[in-house]
């Protein structure tokens, strides 16, 4: 049996003892599943990303899920950048435990497990300190920061300088509300393509002006509508719950997978 270990909130602890790890992560082609990685001799290595998974918040910390994987369960192994391409390999658990350990310098790789992981697969729980690891990529102290609304941290310190600094040609400085709700005002129901735009821009926001974007949860457009699940799903503007009580009984599936991942990130 090949031993994982899988890093999420520890308010997700409680959960995965009594019922599992869901596959709620995507990976390669859009798979869902959990991401994990062999323990191996190196403390540091195995828990390699607690420090870039708690850039992105958590609560209560993050715990380490250790978890027992037959030897013969296919898994995706490689490493995070190839998993845009498409480059990452299909192998058993055991041979993904294999290559990693053989590597000189395993940083920055992962497993996939396509598919949930059982209550009996859960060998055990334990909280792991959060300093161990790497931000944002491997030997990333000393090259210039990446702006990018994947890559930055809202309200971290100096973020703010940081993007007017250097502004993401793509993801901002966003163009001001006031123009913003003019586009999602524009028209009935609206040009889908500038309302996804707009909403992307709104998503980069803490909070926003909910009760002038909660039409579009009617839009004919799914897209719009999933758009908007991503755009308000963890503003702390009041009235978001209720919100997304709606969507998530959207006819389309893809409207409320959205609100089930921004409802439980785990």
């Amino acid at each position: 049996m090949a031993m994982f270990v899988h890093l999420t909130s520890a308010a997700n602890a409680p959960r995965i003892r009594r019922s599992g790890i869901r596959a709620v992560g995507h990976g390669q082609g859009g798979a869902r599943g959990v991401y994990c990685f062999p323990v191996l001799p190196s403390y540091t290595h195995t828990h390699q990303w607690l420090r870039e998974l708690a850039r992105f918040g958590s609560r209560g910390g993050l715990v380490a899920v250790h978890m027992r994987l037959d030897d013969t369960q296919e898994v995706l192994v490689g490493r995070y950048s190839d998993r845009a391409r498409g480059a990452q390999s299909i192998v058993s658990a055991s041979e993904a435990v294999r290559r990693i350990a053989a590597l000189e310098d395993p940083r920055g790789w992962e497993v996939f497990v396509p598919r949930a992981i059982r209550p009996r697969e859960v060998h055990r729980v334990r909280t792991a300190p959060q300093v161990a690891g790497w931000r944002y990529l491997p030997d990333a102290h000393g090259v210039r920061p990446c702006t990018c609304d994947g890559c930055r941290v809202r309200g971290g310190y100096g973020s703010r300088r940081l993007r007017e600094r250097l502004p993401h040609p793509l993801d901002g400085p966003p163009p001001p509300v006031k123009v913003l709700l003019a586009r999602v005002e524009a028209g009935d129901p609206g040009d889908p393509v500038a309302l996804r735009e707009a909403l992307h821009w709104f998503g980069m926001r803490r909070r926003g002006p909910l009760s002038r974007l909660s039409r579009l949860a009617h839009h004919p457009d799914p897209g719009v509508r999933e758009a908007l699940v991503w755009a308000v799903g963890r503003w702390s503007t009041p009235g978001v719950a209720e919100l997304l009580d709606g969507l998530a009984g959207d006819p389309d599936p893809d409207v409320r997978e959205a609100v089930e991942v921004v409802r439980d990130p785990e």
